[in-house]
């Protein structure tokens, strides 16, 4: 079991799904991951679905607002970083060549957040914690256990994410498949950054994915195709640390399914 009561600055703690059907979404999410559902009031018409494992919250969907539809943007899950300060670190984002798509604002008594997105494009939420410090599960079947972006330019990413956040990065080897650079939070690994592939739709900007955790990532997969996911890169198997698949949920969100055997980074 991964419980935690507090989040040190740097780690992803918190993953937010938006979604188009929020009610279809949340029932595909709670079948798979065997989730239960905390219904919070958002206003007279909205709730703030939040899934728990132990009774204990691991992430959220809502539904995305008219706004967002309509310039655009698909269903997805957002993921958040724990910090010190979000308004201090909105402003080092910009400092840093990123964009404050929304400045630091309260979220009631929970904590205080602020939309920010990288050089290449990534968007990435900043979660200052008060009374809520988001999952307070992690890396363990049904949580979220690591973060990957996917981006334009990994080198102008990662220099954009170790001022902003800190973090320590590792490089594939030069013999390598493919290059990937690993993402370490105070030593700790997090997740992991890649060149976006050839063969991805033109002018596709860069985005963050989260991974998580199944006990069989073959059967998660099956189970979520018959439930009306897409799946975009079938189960596969990563050296001495596990095997993961990438899908698509019913409204079109991305997310992958990781089965640990080995080693996380």
């Amino acid at each position: 079991m991964a419980e935690f009561s507090a989040h040190i600055p740097g780690t992803f703690s918190w993953v937010e799904l938006a979604t188009t059907d929020q009610k279809a979404a949340v029932a595909f999410y709670r079948a798979l991951f065997g989730w239960g559902i905390d219904e919070q009031p958002m206003g007279p018409d909205e709730v703030y679905s939040m899934f728990t494992l132990r009774d204990k919250h691991v992430a959220a969907a809502y539904t995305m607002r008219t706004a967002e539809r309509q310039s655009g943007v698909p269903p997805h899950w957002s993921l958040y970083v724990t910090v010190a300060n979000a308004g201090e670190t909105a402003s080092r984002a910009q400092s840093l060549g990123g964009r404050v798509i929304a400045p630091a604002f309260d979220v009631m008594d929970a904590g205080r957040s602020a939309v920010l997105q990288d050089p290449t494009g990534g968007v990435i939420t900043v979660w200052e914690a008060k009374k809520n410090i988001g999952a307070k599960i992690l890396s363990e079947p049904g949580a979220l256990c690591w973060s990957e972006l996917t981006t334009t330019d990994p080198k102008t990413a990662e220099k954009f994410y170790v001022g902003l956040f800190g973090w320590t990065t590792k490089h594939s080897a030069p013999a390598a498949v493919m290059d990937y650079t690993e993402i370490h939070n105070q030593g700790t690994p997090a997740g992991g950054m890649m060149a976006m592939p050839e063969g991805m739709p033109r002018g596709l900007p860069s985005y963050w994915m989260p991974y998580f955790q199944v006990v069989d990532c073959d059967a998660a997969t099956e189970k979520a195709k018959g439930m009306g996911a897409t799946v975009m890169v079938p189960p596969n198997d990563i050296p001495a640390t596990g095997r993961f698949s990438i899908m698509c949920d019913p409204q079109g969100a991305m997310f992958s399914a990781f089965q640990l055997s080995g080693a996380l980074a």
